[in-house]
């Protein structure tokens, strides 16, 4: 114990200087906001749109052109997360990005690219989203795009398919994919620009749907089902259709987010733009200038690079930062007030599941309020009910109480939280030919969960004693074999099971020691010899359970509070775990190049920048005041 009072005293200089520096991600209006950085995929598809609109900004196209080049690898391809294997959906658009920009085909690069795409099969292997974006340049028919009649929008809530029964990040991209796959637009493309080099097959331009590589019987009814609605749906009365129409652009028109977009996501947001863009009435110019807004203010611009982020993380990043600076005993006032102004008090899509529920809760962006996060609110009502247990303010308890009651009427009937919506586990749906991609819904998982479970028994009222027992039963029910959880927006199961650990840590139950020694066990055994941890994306995959390459500071910091939650504060891992961050801290802070958390496993990968230093200095704090209290383990769920 004494070695780490003392590894701790030595960090009080490192964390300070670190958390001023956070200073420059803190906005003026209280909030803090970091870069959020996904694979090549975001800037590639925003040359796409500047080439499809034919409103091409020379200077940042050439800066996006050279992010896309340095993070090519050294086989010519383009991967979904930092030093990850090549990936053929991704390396089709950074190509055809690259080659839309002016990039002679002939350098080393491109011929590289083409070369290895070709030995991946061709550009006919990609996914459901690439193939759409190269039929609207003409470069493959849109009969190889899996079959979206835009009568969807208007099928019941009973209906084996309707909109409410996929996650919020499908409706929002797949209502105006609808607009678009009826309408069928063409791109600006004066050049005629074309890819065919790439295809392998030399009738390039297909015409059938990709099979999904399952060959299980749900797949090949789903693909049935595609052609006989291909035969069917066209027969339906133009009036029809035209109602049907109108209502998609409603729809849009209700949720379009005004300056943040569609959803708050960079693919919903283009494709708003393409379907409000052609309409036969241009009835939507101020939508539109709005939507490239958004999608503007998505862009890093550096001195010599640029990229698109797939979104922003306000939210997540100022929960975070704000329980690191109650940990240093800063002043949070100004943070407190920003949450109360940025509390959603409107309904959303998630009421389509709970029609009775008030609203509730936080967006992960500035604003999307038919949108709350789950995750997100739960990590702030543990914010705010910290903050209030200090200073008692009549207007942060009410918000409190809302928000417990949002996250109880969020809880699925398996006892289970999603992110954003209720019992949004049709497991069929995701075996439609248009759901290759095998992300279509949004299921409870425990690391959502295990953050609900955190924030009432932070509260700690008696009345949720039936939601807690559930919550407990399911999680409990998730543990794999060794003793982890999968981490469903963190990589992976280091995430997972810190999640979990820091709501076991408050809850009381049978079997809890051998439940939490088996975890701590596996925490344990991923520890690696530099001292810190780290896990691969490639974890995702099955085969790949605990591959790792390198130490994160940020899936370090996990472990470590992992292992604070059970009661290990004076093992020799934490100690070790604390001297890999010290020795890898510089004076600006902590760096990792690797990608720590996910959007979609196997298919979308994220970089917080904000991850490798808050998560650190909040395992850092967590320590040292529980040292100063003498305490096993933190009395919080954060």
């Amino acid at each position: 114990m004494n070695k780490l009072k003392e590894l701790i005293k030595s960090s009080e200089l490192v964390v300070k200087t670190i958390i001023d520096r956070q200073k420059r991600n803190r906005l003026s209006e209280g909030c803090y906001v970091y870069e959020l950085e996904a694979d090549t995929t975001i800037p590639s598809e925003y040359i796409l749109l500047m080439h499809y609109l034919g409103n091409i900004n020379i200077e940042l196209q050439e800066k996006i052109k050279k992010y896309l080049l340095k993070k090519q690898n050294n086989e010519g391809g383009w991967p979904l997360f930092h030093d990850g294997e090549t990936n053929i959906s991704v390396s089709v658009k950074a190509y055809f990005a690259l080659k839309l920009s002016g990039l002679n085909p002939k350098s080393k690069e491109m011929i590289k690219a083409k070369n290895l795409i070709l030995k991946m099969g061709g550009a006919e292997e990609v996914n459901v989203f690439t193939r759409i974006s190269l039929a609207l340049f003409g470069q493959l028919s849109w009969n190889a795009i899996p079959f979206m009649p835009i009568e969807i929008i208007k099928f019941p809530h009973w209906f084996p398919f309707n909109i409410y029964k996929i996650s919020y990040w499908s409706r929002t991209v797949l209502v105006p994919l609808l607009i678009i796959m009826h309408k069928k637009p063409m791109a600006n493309n004066p050049n005629n620009t074309s890819i065919h080099e790439i295809f392998k097959n030399e009738n390039y331009k297909i015409n059938t749907v990709k099979k999904k590589p399952s060959q299980k019987f749900l797949s090949g009814f789903f693909l049935i089902l595609d052609k006989i609605a291909r035969f069917f749906f066209p027969w339906f009365p133009k009036k029809i259709k035209e109602e049907c129409l109108e209502e998609a652009f409603q729809w849009i028109i209700e949720r379009h987010n005004s300056k943040d977009g569609l959803g708050g996501i960079f693919p919903a947001m283009v494709n708003s733009l393409v379907a409000l863009s052609i309409d036969d009435d241009n009835r939507f110019p101020n939508e539109i200038k709005n939507i490239k807004k958004a999608i503007n203010s998505l862009i890093v611009k550096n001195k010599n690079e640029a990229y698109c982020q797939p979104c922003v993380s306000p939210v997540w990043d100022t929960g975070w930062m704000g329980h690191v600076l109650l940990e240093n005993n800063k002043d949070v006032d100004d943070i407190v007030d920003w949450f109360l102004k940025k509390e959603i008090k409107t309904k959303g899509d998630w009421m389509v599941k709970n029609k009775k529920l008030a609203p509730g809760g936080w967006a992960f962006q500035f604003n999307n309020e038919f949108y709350p996060d789950v995750d997100d609110t739960a990590l702030v009502g543990m914010f705010l009910d910290r903050c209030n247990k200090k200073n008692k303010n009549k207007k942060v308890e009410e918000c409190i109480q809302r928000t417990r009651l949002w996250i109880l009427g969020m809880q699925s009937k398996n006892g289970g939280w999603g992110a954003f919506d209720i019992d949004n586990n049709k497991s069929y749906l995701n075996s439609i030919p248009f759901a290759d991609h095998g992300a279509l819904l949004d299921p409870p998982t425990v690391d959502v969960s295990a953050r609900c479970l955190s924030f009432l028994k932070q509260l700690d009222n008696p009345h949720d004693s039936t939601a807690i027992r559930r919550g407990l039963k399911y999680i409990l029910s998730e543990q794999e074999a060794d003793g982890s959880w999968f981490g469903r927006w963190g990589t992976n199961y280091i995430y997972g099971t810190w999640s979990t650990l820091s709501a076991l840590n408050l809850l009381e139950f049978p079997r809890k020691k051998k439940v939490v020694d088996n975890a701590v066990q596996y925490l344990k055994s991923m520890q690696r010899s530099d001292g810190g941890w780290g896990e691969d994306g490639k974890t995702y995959f099955q085969g790949y359970k605990n591959f790792s390459k390198s130490s994160t500071p940020s899936q370090t910091a996990w472990a470590i509070m992992g292992l604070m939650n059970a009661g290990e504060i004076d093992s020799l891992e934490i100690k070790k775990g604390i001297k890999y961050l010290l020795k890898s801290a510089k004076k600006s802070g902590w760096k990792e190049d690797h990608y720590t958390a996910v959007g979609f496993p196997k298919v979308f990968y994220l970089k917080y920048h904000g991850y490798a230093n808050y998560f650190p200095l909040l395992a850092i704090s967590k320590i040292k005041n529980q040292l100063n209290l003498n305490s096993p383990t933190p009395a919080y769920g954060v």
